[in-house]
């Protein structure tokens, strides 16, 4: 039988109801009695590293699993992390960064509703999870509602229904249904993970809308080492007469600030060369682009990097070379 590390940060799955709402109280062996046949196909231990909202993970949490991860790599065939799911794509393509190459499935997993309630899909999630840790691929997926999406792909896009999740721009790996697996796609690995013990937090998100304001694109390029920007479509700034947001930019990068472009469209990708508002910056200026990257793999990978190296052609290549298929559009 495979043994397999359970590991508990919080999030609905475990929640209790309090007088203010859900909070996270039950820990991974209190979960685990909700669904006694797990024994019959693989040994569990247990471990609860955090009891939190998911709200409340920082990327602090994330370097604390993956230390976990690499203490614990020898001891087990597969990891199941429970895990509150308003993050859970943010914490999925950060351990696909901080844990590259695993040939042991790191899987992902969490709930809509708390474990106890009436109708819950907490136990066929943690069912699917430990199933998919003994027969699956290794690297770093989220398991939920029956499908099994890489973890640079995955995007919280209903915030209610159970499937809650959905692969962005890559098909999903595979799919689980009465306790059988259908594997579509099989990862890559390496004889053994390189696991990373850095980033850099000092990254942010500009997620532009129509008329924002100068003075917060300046406050955001001065106050971030990386800088992430969604705009429009397929990418660019805008233009507005005196309140040019151009100048900025510039200058944030000339001061050896990172930039990234990216869009608010979730599918299919940027593509700056389209429009001049895009060209403009991408001709001119040491700035990168996410191309079919999902937001939260490029927030992700820039802290990855950032916590590397600040040499902007280094950041380039390490920003543009493919880390578990989260970039596959380039030009």
């Amino acid at each position: 039988m495979k043994k397999i590390l359970m590991v508990g940060t919080g999030g609905t799955i475990a929640s209790e109801m309090t007088a203010e709402g859900l909070a996270p109280e039950l820990n991974t062996e209190q979960l685990l009695e909700f669904i006694p046949d797990i024994g019959k196909f693989c040994r569990v231990d247990c471990l609860q590293l955090y009891n939190l909202d998911s709200t409340n993970i920082r990327p602090a949490d994330w370097l604390g699993v993956a230390d976990l991860l690499r203490k614990s790599y020898d001891a087990y065939d597969g990891f199941v992390i429970s895990h509150g799911t308003d993050t859970m794509a943010y914490t999925a393509a950060a351990l696909s960064y901080l844990v590259q190459g695993s040939a042991k499935p790191i899987v992902l997993t969490g709930a809509q509703k708390p474990i106890w309630f009436d109708g819950t899909d907490s136990k066929r999630n943690l069912t699917d999870a430990f199933l998919y840790a003994c027969r699956g691929c290794g690297g770093v997926q989220i398991v939920f509602n029956g499908k099994v999406i890489l973890g640079t792909r995955a995007r919280k896009t209903f915030s209610k229904s159970f499937q809650a999740f959905s692969s962005v721009n890559y098909p999903d790996l595979a799919v689980l249904q009465d306790e059988r697996l259908l594997q579509y796609i099989r990862t890559e690995s390496l004889p053994r993970p390189v696991f990373y013990d850095k980033l850099c937090e000092n990254v942010g998100l500009l997620k532009l809308i129509p008329g924002t304001k100068r003075e917060l694109v300046e406050f955001m390029m001065e106050r971030y080492d990386g800088i992430v920007v969604e705009s429009f479509g397929v990418g660019g700034l805008p233009e507005y007469p005196g309140e040019e947001f151009y100048p900025l930019v510039q200058r944030a990068v000339e001061q050896g600030k990172i930039v990234v472009m990216t869009t608010q469209v979730p599918n299919e990708g940027s593509d700056l060369s389209v429009y001049h508002v895009g060209g403009h910056l991408k001709n001119t200026l040491h700035l990168l682009e996410a191309f079919d990257m999902t937001t939260e793999a490029a927030v992700c990978k820039l802290m990855w990097i950032l916590g590397q190296t600040r040499e902007f052609e280094q950041v380039r290549a390490l920003f543009n070379r493919p880390v578990a298929w989260d970039i596959l559009t380039q030009s």
